[in-house]
């Protein structure tokens, strides 16, 4: 949309702002929510802080999101270095670790808002000539932040250790259950894997398209960042 007739240099760039924000924003929100909720070890550490260096890591921040983009995967998405909390030092171990939990994925759909309607407001501007790539560009970064900050949010909010909505699952559930789904995690990383990997690499050795995260993350994505472009008069 924005990056029609872009020098690839500058299409390649609007991502750059949006998923650095989108990752590491996304770990300092669980930082912030726990030591507010009682754990201050991401605080101690200076993990709860906006500086994004504090977060980066150099596979899931910049090689994985780059890889995505330059094979136009159908999801797009990365990571942070994971933010250390302390479970037993929470005031309430069990709930607050849902609200840890919760913090990532909220903090992503916050900023795909704010995204939103800073780019309404851009949509209405008249500028002279010599400001109209700027504001292309900033277009850009506004409309892949809403992409990359859904995309991030609903892919952590699936319920599988150890993303955020697995976390989320194991905080509600009784506490027998909760304990053994927690049991999970080793396992939720191989399903993982094999979501993100195997079963697509597979599919394309016999010949088929399998892509599990497309149904799962891709089409319920997509469809609210229709509805928030729809806030913006552009769709």
């Amino acid at each position: 949309m924005f990056e029609e007739n872009f020098p690839q240099i500058l299409a390649i760039s609007a991502w750059v702002i949006p998923v650095l924000l989108a990752v590491t924003l996304h770990e300092a929100a669980h930082g912030f929510a726990a030591w507010k909720l009682g754990d201050d070890t991401a605080k101690r550490l200076g993990r709860v802080t906006f500086n994004p260096l504090r977060h980066v890591d150099l596979f899931g921040t910049v090689i994985l999101p780059g890889l995505l983009i330059f094979s136009n995967a159908p999801v797009l998405f990365g990571y942070a270095k994971p933010v250390p909390v302390d479970a037993s030092r929470l005031r309430n171990p069990r709930f607050g670790m849902v609200l840890v939990a919760a913090a990532g994925p909220g903090i992503n759909l916050s900023l795909a808002l704010a995204s939103t309607l800073f780019l309404g407001a851009l949509v209405d501007l008249e500028v002279a000539e010599s400001w109209v790539l700027p504001l292309r560009w900033l277009g850009a970064n506004l409309y892949n932040s809403i992409e990359i900050n859904v995309l991030l949010a609903l892919f952590n909010l699936l319920p599988i250790l150890p993303l955020d909505g697995g976390r989320i699952l194991a905080g509600l559930l009784p506490t027998g259950l909760g304990i053994r789904f927690a049991s999970t995690e080793r396992v939720g990383l191989l399903i993982l894997l094999g979501l993100l990997f195997i079963l697509p690499l597979l599919g394309s050795v016999l010949g088929f398209h399998i892509d599990i995260l497309v149904p799962l993350v891709g089409e319920p994505a997509a469809w609210l960042v229709g509805r928030l472009m729809e806030l913006t008069g552009l769709q």
